[in-house]
């Protein structure tokens, strides 16, 4: 289980050093392994639209992932991976609600057809399970108040969360979408103001 642990580790480091550099502050080493398992999730499902050329291929892939959380929240036995294994002690040891997951995957699904990603429903969630991870509150208000509390930048910088690049997410400006935040789904990066900072 150490190796795998490891292997998580090393997977992030490679694949969202942002991310991973972010978890470098966090003391405790479990609740940094806890953070690193979610973030192995995130990597897996994000990058399901980039490793499939037909779209069936990639609902499939995507699938796999929302039967594997069944598994894990209806007490089944749960397939053998390494980020599901990691996953169902993270989720048993913080009592880590669902529905984020889902949303989580169910963003995904959008880029399989070349369509614009929704930033808030591919981020938003992952950073609210890792801040439950983090001891922050578990009521139903704190989540529905962390988007527009926190501008979504200075989310990025906080949390280490890297925002969708345009060519990922298939935004141009004259079709940014509004969010539920009032924030584009796809805000400028960096912000001007931190341009002119430096």
């Amino acid at each position: 289980m150490a190796d795998d642990l490891e292997d998580l580790d090393e997977a992030v480091r490679r694949h969202d050093p942002d991310r991973w550099l972010a978890t470098r502050f966090i003391s405790d080493a479990q609740a940094r392994a806890d953070v690193i398992a979610l973030y192995a999730f995130n990597h897996e499902i994000t990058r399901v639209p980039g490793a499939v050329s037909d779209p069936m291929m990639g609902e499939i892939r995507l699938t796999w992932w929302a039967e594997a959380l069944s598994e894990i929240y209806e007490d089944r036995t749960v397939r053998r991976h390494p980020v599901t294994l990691a996953l169902v002690d993270a989720i048993r040891r913080h009592d880590l609600p669902r529905a984020p997951f889902e949303t989580l995957i169910e963003a995904r699904y959008p880029e399989l057809y070349k369509e614009p990603v929704d930033a808030e429903a591919a981020e938003v969630p992952l950073m609210t399970l890792a801040a439950r991870v983090l001891g922050a509150p578990s009521s139903p208000a704190f989540a529905a108040a962390m988007p527009p509390l926190i501008p979504r930048q200075l989310i990025t910088v906080a949390f280490g969360a890297r925002p969708p690049s345009r060519k990922a997410c298939s935004c141009r400006p004259s079709v940014l979408r509004p969010s539920r935040t009032g924030l584009p789904a796809c805000a400028p990066w960096p912000p001007r103001r931190m341009i002119r900072a430096h």
